[in-house]
């Protein structure tokens, strides 16, 4: 069984190998969008040479990265390229793309980092308290799959409200079970975007045995880091008889919120339905 969600490929920093752990749900030849997505953060996240973040720049946040799902991410070789794109001593734009083995586009995102400096303020009235911790939920039995290992045994849940099986909106706390890489401590960010995408799943509004509802992209808006291992996704999902639908999904840590994600959706009958 592996023990990370990629492991290196060769020399070249940028290139990986997926590991079975990457496996969605819609087809066992096809990674979740959870670990690519966390994937390119850590890319993102090792962008310097100045400015924000740089060295003698300010400390950087990212607060926005935008995912477009070009075409499935196979299971397989993978590359990671990340560059500034709109250079800045408070902000600036990144971007990045993750390729197949051959080159082939699969995955590209931009976003904004921003600087992070210590501001004084009373906190306003209406900000939403974090929802009962991990300890309080129910350990979420995933929809049935023929395959033992994915992206559903790399990741622990625990349900306040909801479940897979159980159309509607759910709230349930994930953590990862294993590294992006072997070896290398996840970091918040990573975190955070590795359990994002996760919102139309958890919060299914059809029977997955009868109908595809998969995310084309993933924004995700964060005020700040979580602390600690485990991300909450309080997640509603709605589709619409046109077959489009969304997927709005609030993200907490044990201190409350850290900030939102939300995705775009192809809602169609399975073949055969």
């Amino acid at each position: 069984m592996a023990e990370s969600f990629y492991e290196p490929d060769g020399d070249d920093d940028g290139a990986f190998v997926a590991t079975e752990l990457t496996r969605g749900p819609w087809d066992p030849g096809h990674q979740h969008a959870g670990p690519p997505a966390a994937l390119i953060g850590r890319e993102v996240e090792r962008l310097g040479e100045g400015g924000v973040g740089g060295p003698g720049g300010l400390p950087a946040q990212v607060g926005r990265l935008t995912y477009e799902v070009l075409r499935p991410v196979p299971i397989g070789p993978v590359r990671v390229r990340a560059e500034v794109v709109r250079p800045g001593r408070r902000v600036e734009m990144v971007a990045a793309t993750l390729s197949d083995g051959g080159g082939e586009p699969l995955m590209r995102a931009q976003g904004w980092r921003l600087r992070t400096e210590p501001v004084r303020f009373e906190q306003p009235p209406g900000i939403p308290a974090a929802p009962p911790g991990p300890d309080a939920g129910e350990p979420g039995e995933y929809v049935e799959t023929p395959h033992d290992a994915g992206y559903h045994t790399a990741m622990d849940y625990r349900f306040l409200a909801g479940a897979f099986m159980e159309p509607g909106p759910a709230t349930v706390w994930m953590r990862m079970r294993v590294p992006l890489l072997p070896g290398e401590e996840p970091t918040p960010l990573q975190r955070v975007l590795a359990a994002a995408d996760s919102g139309n799943g958890v919060s299914a509004p059809l029977d997955w045995e009868r109908y595809l509802f998969i995310n084309v992209d993933l924004t995700v808006h964060l005020s700040r880091m979580p602390r600690g291992e485990w991300v909450c996704l309080d997640a509603v999902t709605v589709p619409e008889h046109e077959g489009i639908g969304i997927s709005d999904t609030a993200l907490f840590d044990e201190s409350g919120p850290i900030g939102r994600a939300a995705q775009t959706l192809l809602v169609a009958p399975r073949e055969g339905d």
